[in-house]
């Protein structure tokens, strides 16, 4: 299926609305919303705005996952979890047992299993084979990379496990991240894109390019929707 293409000169405040509603049709169908957030700047803002209009969200039926993270502390700078802490999570007094963190600051293997394990044991406890979002935030890298799933990278050929440290050569450093089991499980799936971003990448990807890791995005029961600013 042929992703939707949105195209919004009210980016922030669109994607916001584009969350919430997700979240109010997965609470009232299934009396819970799955969320993964992703990291960068793209969706700092929208993170703001969503924790400035979603008064009446009930986040202790919301469970917040992240689609990757880098392996530094809670509180350095590149981390995304400190970027959602800092933009949703604090200011919408988001309680504590919502928010499963991926913990960036030990062991890349060690981290990884664990997030993995996490997620295992929520979907058994829920008699689901695999732990399903209604929601995954996605953004697009300048080199098609999308989460950390980088090109040339061994996360790409993971067929099992749904999160694994991955090891990105041109960045010399190990990331944390979802693999294609789990995000192509998902209900739904936003790609959340700046203006910036190079519209003939954008097509190459929609078009399934497979070169481009984003372009493996293409969850067999679930939908995909680009949101992009002009």
């Amino acid at each position: 299926m042929k992703p939707q293409v949105i195209r919004t000169k009210n980016f922030t405040a669109d994607a916001a609305d584009f969350i919430l509603e997700q979240a109010h049709k997965a609470i009232g169908e299934r009396n819970e919303f799955r969320i993964a957030l992703s990291g960068g700047n793209t969706p700092r803002p929208v993170y703001a705005r969503l924790a400035a209009v979603a008064h009446d969200l009930p986040w202790e039926l919301i469970h917040i996952t992240f689609g990757d993270e880098r392996c530094v502390p809670p509180d350095d700078k590149d981390s995304n979890f400190r970027m959602a802490r800092e933009t949703l999570l604090a200011p919408a007094a988001v309680p504590g047992k919502s928010v499963l963190r991926m913990r960036g600051e030990i062991d890349p293997q060690i981290a990884a299993q664990e997030y993995h394990d996490h997620l295992d044991l929520m979907a058994t406890q829920r008699r689901e084979p695999i732990y399903r979002h209604d929601l995954i935030l996605l953004g697009l890298g300048d080199d098609g990379h999308t989460a950390s799933l980088f090109p040339e990278t061994a996360a790409l050929n993971e067929q099992i496990r749904r999160v694994v440290a991955n090891f990105v050569p041109k960045l010399n450093a190990w990331r944390l991240t979802f693999t294609f089991p789990l995000i192509n499980h998902a209900r739904h799936i936003l790609f959340l894109v700046a203006a910036s971003k190079n519209p003939a990448l954008i097509e190459r990807v929609c078009e399934g390019d497979r070169q481009f890791p984003a372009a493996r995005v293409d969850p067999s029961a679930g939908d995909v929707t680009w949101m992009i600013a002009e």
